[in-house]
């Protein structure tokens, strides 16, 4: 506390030429971890991801497309906006899937359904300050492979189909690729 009261007398203070200034900014702790994490995320893209910043320097704010190479989704190209908040590594990032599909644990309106970007999860495996944003990526890239959860979906109507025919499951996950965004 004595430290902290210290750093802010002496952003408030007036330099000894006379003129006031301004306070200087500092880095949040989100800025500053995003800075590490950002250039690891990028070193850890599975192959079916790429990431884009719309603006270099707001490294918070990102579009994740993962182009599956195997599975229901193999040639479909999936666009995730993934926005990290003040609170985080406290919280997970938001992540909204921006391309409309098919699946069990996507709702239409693009909600995803994914233990890790949840604060508290049933399953243990929700949000944890030790976790970073090349978790965040793989997680939503195995979606489509060896985390695609029938059992606990978000689209209950596209698990039921899987589970009673799956060739019309395919049919479905096809039509909604050629449809495109949402």
């Amino acid at each position: 506390m004595i430290t902290l009261n210290r750093k802010l007398k002496k952003e408030h203070t007036v330099p000894s030429n006379g003129l006031a200034s301004e306070p200087v900014k500092r880095i949040s702790i989100r800025d500053k971890l995003l800075i590490k994490e950002v250039q690891e995320m990028n070193e850890n893209l599975p192959m079916t991801c790429s990431v884009h910043f719309e603006d270099p320097n707001v490294l918070n704010e990102f579009i994740l497309t993962v182009t599956p190479d195997e599975g229901y989704w193999v040639g479909g190209k999936f666009k995730f906006s993934v926005f990290v908040t003040e609170e985080y590594n406290m919280a997970p990032p938001r992540v909204k899937c921006l391309t409309r599909l098919w699946h069990p644990n996507i709702n239409v309106d693009g909600d995803v359904c994914l233990s890790l970007l949840r604060q508290t999860s049933i399953d243990e495996h929700g949000w944890a300050p030790t976790r970073r944003l090349k978790d965040v990526v793989w997680g939503l890239n195995s979606l489509f492979t060896d985390l695609l959860n029938f059992e606990d979906p978000l689209n209950i109507e596209a698990a039921e189909l899987y589970n009673k025919n799956k060739t019309e499951f395919q049919a479905k996950v096809q039509e909604y690729m050629t449809k495109g965004k949402r």
